[in-house]
């Protein structure tokens, strides 16, 4: 099954005219994946394509909302988790404790948390990575030249701001400024 769909999604790569980069030799055994930009439903599509054309078995994070049946046969198949976005719900910790409990676990995430333009993302992926003490890996979608990419990846720190700021300029080198806005607005209060 994984040789088809990952037949299937270089075929849908091609058609759409899209190209990808293989896995980075930085890739580990866990880590968090985070994806910029999120501009449409597409970059999901593409997102669950490239997985399952390097045949890895990496989660990713989806709004709740669109798990209704029979969607959500297709994204639990696919891999998608269900995130509740609009209450806390204890989810950073039950994924550290996912990271804990298994040898092999990875799992993508869109810190932008939506497809409209904001000037500040989600900071869940980095309290996640920093909890399971495992890296975060920087991939972006290059919809100029219509390729994924990956940037690079940090191992995140004691200062939220501190790497916001060098995964920000990771993506800065590709040419993508991600929507920080107000650094400030990370530090705790």
């Amino acid at each position: 099954m994984k040789s088809f769909l990952s037949r299937l999604g270089k075929l849908v790569y091609k058609i759409t005219g899209w190209t990808y980069e293989g896995l980075p030799d930085y890739w580990m055994d866990k880590e968090v994946v985070i994806g910029f930009p999120h501009t449409s439903n597409m970059d999901t599509i593409r997102a669950f394509t490239y997985i399952k054309v390097i045949k890895v078995d990496t989660k990713v994070l989806i709004k709740a909302d669109w798990f209704f049946w029979p969607m959500s046969s297709l994204l639990n198949t696919l891999g998608g988790i269900p995130v509740v976005r609009d209450k806390a719900s204890g989810f950073v910790g039950s994924v550290i404790k996912e990271f804990q409990k298994r040898n092999n676990f990875s799992i993508a995430i869109v810190p932008e948390g939506t497809r409209k333009k904001t000037s500040k993302i989600k900071t869940g992926f980095w309290n996640i990575a920093k909890g399971a003490n495992v890296p975060i890996l920087c991939w972006y979608l290059d919809n100029k030249n219509r390729r994924t990419k990956w940037v690079g990846h940090i191992m995140p720190g004691d200062d939220l701001v501190e790497d916001l700021l060098k995964i920000r300029d990771l993506y800065l080198k590709h040419g993508y400024l991600m929507p920080l806005g107000d650094i400030n607005q990370y530090r705790k209060k």
